[in-house]
């Protein structure tokens, strides 16, 4: 049901989310790595998260981006929040999503705040309910995102007319 997206045609912003230093120990020595986190957005709707792991951080960010633009994913937004209240999960992370009236804002901390203000949404509310780690809220995240339905989907699915299903 998830359409691919053409990353090529969209004005993309990202966002550096994490950047972990990750050491090997192997018989010569120790080995450092970095590993990046990224989200990128065109605040209209489409989002997506990757990783990338390099020697050196900006390379680790630049892999990192080629990755996020390869996983993005459409938004469903109504009158710039979201339809229903979700709740997204991914191993130990649970990230719960609830619309708000407009003008209240992103109320979303660090990774979680990252996705909503990059997928174009401007009133919300969001808990972060398990794992602070920020791949696990980021991944969660993007579950409820991905959950999120409109009015007219169910209606379709449901063989009604929006008008009864919301009556």
């Amino acid at each position: 049901m998830v359409s691919k997206i053409d990353a090529s045609t969209l004005d993309l912003e990202d966002r550096v989310v994490e950047i972990n230093r990750v050491t090997k120990v192997v018989k010569g020595g120790r080995n450092l790595r970095f590993n990046a986190l990224v989200v990128v957005g065109d605040r209209n709707g489409h989002v997506g998260m990757g990783t990338g792991k390099a020697q050196e951080v900006p390379e680790a960010i630049r892999k990192a981006v080629e990755d996020a633009k390869n996983n993005l994913i459409n938004v469903p937004t109504v009158e710039a929040t979201i339809p229903h209240e979700v709740l997204g999960v991914h191993g130990g992370g649970r990230v719960m999503l609830r619309p708000a009236v407009a003008g209240s804002g992103v109320s979303a901390g660090g990774p979680v705040r990252a996705i909503l203000e990059l997928a174009g949404i401007e009133d919300i509310s969001s808990k972060s309910l398990g794992s602070s780690s920020a791949i696990n809220m980021v991944r969660a995240t993007l579950d409820g995102i991905e959950q999120l339905r409109r009015a007219e989907e169910v209606a379709k699915l449901r063989g009604k007319s929006v008008d009864e299903l919301l009556n």
